[in-house]
């Protein structure tokens, strides 16, 4: 169960080469882990079949990260991938009522469960931009944790509708009337 391989701070890649925890591949790979398994306590309450697709892509998103993007043969992020979540988005939201003013976090437990998702993917991007400018990443890496974002998003919305609950909305000022 463990190596006490990393008790003085390293890890390995999937590469097989040593780097510190605090590197930036390790911190993206890191907040990528801890979206799926966010998104595993979602799909504990959503029970919905496209979460389990999306966990078992964020593991070759992981994987990806943790191999240099010249190695060949090696688990990536593909185009289909993206547009796979760019379908579900689309056909989420078509059903959806027009957005007339900012959405709050919150309402139904899988739609609250789903905001803190997209919010962890959101850091889970910025962390793979920040790896980026010192490794070079596969080109589709940030871009599916874009559009997995939008599509969190979108799936908070349609767990509120779905259950029939309205959507809580920003007021300006907040809640003084």
């Amino acid at each position: 169960m463990y190596t006490r391989g990393g008790d003085a701070g390293q890890t390995s890649l999937g590469s097989g080469a040593r780097v510190s925890k605090l590197n930036p591949l390790v911190r993206a790979y890191g907040a990528v882990d801890e979206l799926n398994s966010l998104i595993g306590w979602v799909q504990v309450e959503a029970q919905d079949p496209r979460l389990l697709r999306i966990q078992n892509e964020l593991f070759d998103l992981g994987a990806d990260l943790s191999v240099p993007a010249g190695v060949d043969g090696r688990l990536r992020v593909e185009q289909s991938m993206v547009d796979r979540l760019e379908q579900d988005c689309d056909r989420f939201n078509a059903e959806l009522p027009d957005l007339r003013s900012f959405v709050l976090p919150g309402g139904t437990e899988a739609a609250a469960r789903l905001h803190v998702a997209r919010t962890i993917c959101r850091r889970a991007e910025r962390d793979v931009l920040r790896a980026a400018k010192e490794h070079e990443l596969g080109p589709l890496v940030a871009v599916y944790l874009n559009r997995l974002s939008d599509l969190l998003f979108v799936l908070a919305r349609a767990a509120n509708a779905l259950a029939g609950q309205d959507e809580p909305l920003w007021k300006p000022g907040g809640t003084r009337d």
